[in-house]
């Protein structure tokens, strides 16, 4: 008799789907994974988002400060552009001569020498400086005025004196060329100098070298531009002809004059003409 079969027996969904249980682990595992390296990523993304945001603080804070600074800058641009600088330097003068007369009654009051007092407070060399410059000028405040052309002539050449500029370059090269070229003698102090063999650089009177030295193109436009001032002021003293009536002691007593007479021509101009003519009653 043939044997009889047992009944299936009930399988697991475990043991039936083991594809899909797998799947399902794989893609947990996958999530847990991306999760962890996306969690870094953002980290980091936060923070250089942070310190692009601390920067631009800073340079926002950076701007303010220098729109601030250059706004202040400005103003007191304008403050100093509405004040006269002669107006500031009245009231400076004004102030030194206050403090400087204040000082001198306390130093009266007190019985003291004002002057020997004022003193202590510089060294001799300093005092003597000092006097000098102040004798100088005050000389040349008197030395304004036209005495003769004599004395022009003087203050000219010693106005072209001050504005010499001497070409110190040049020289310190020609002097390097004289010790290296020139002839070494002794002295009686036993002091060794060099010296030019032509007389050219330390000319004497019995020195020619000088025929032979040829003056830079700087030196010559500058001859050239001292020359033509000379000419363009001398032109304009002589600026309105010779038929002019010399009514004028010097340059401003002219420009004072001039002045007078633009005001006050039209009036005086019929009683000038009369008294030319002898017909004034």
């Amino acid at each position: 008799m043939p044997k009889r079969k047992d009944p299936p027996t009930e399988m697991s969904s475990e043991s039936i789907a083991p594809g899909p249980r797998h799947s399902k682990l794989s893609e947990s595992e996958s999530t847990d994974t991306s999760d962890t390296a996306a969690a870094p990523e953002s980290s980091d993304a936060a923070q250089k988002a942070k310190e692009r945001a601390e920067r631009w603080k800073v340079l926002k804070g950076r701007a303010k400060k220098s729109a601030e600074v250059n706004r202040k800058e400005v103003y007191a641009e304008r403050r100093r552009q509405a004040v006269d600088p002669s107006e500031t330097t009245r009231l400076n003068r004004k102030r030194d001569e206050a403090e400087f007369k204040l000082a001198k009654a306390e130093a009266e009051d007190d019985g003291e020498d004002f002057e020997r007092k004022r003193a202590w407070d510089w060294t001799i060399e300093e005092s003597e400086r000092w006097d000098k410059r102040t004798e100088k000028k005050k000389k040349h405040v008197e030395d304004v005025a036209f005495q003769d052309y004599t004395q022009t002539a003087r203050k000219i050449y010693k106005k072209q004196l001050r504005e010499l500029q001497p070409d110190l370059e040049s020289y310190a090269a020609e002097k390097a060329k004289l010790i290296r070229d020139g002839a070494i003698v002794e002295t009686e102090d036993g002091e060794l100098i060099a010296m030019d063999r032509d007389g050219e650089f330390y000319a004497d009177a019995n020195s020619l070298g000088f025929i032979d030295n040829k003056p830079s193109k700087g030196a010559v436009d500058r001859l050239v531009g001292d020359l033509k001032k000379a000419e363009d002021a001398r032109m304009r003293r002589r600026k309105g002809g010779d038929e002019e009536d010399v009514t004028y002691i010097n340059d401003k007593n002219k420009q004072f004059n001039q002045k007078l007479a633009r005001y006050y021509n039209k009036y005086t101009g019929e009683i000038r003409d009369s008294f030319e003519r002898g017909t004034m009653v």
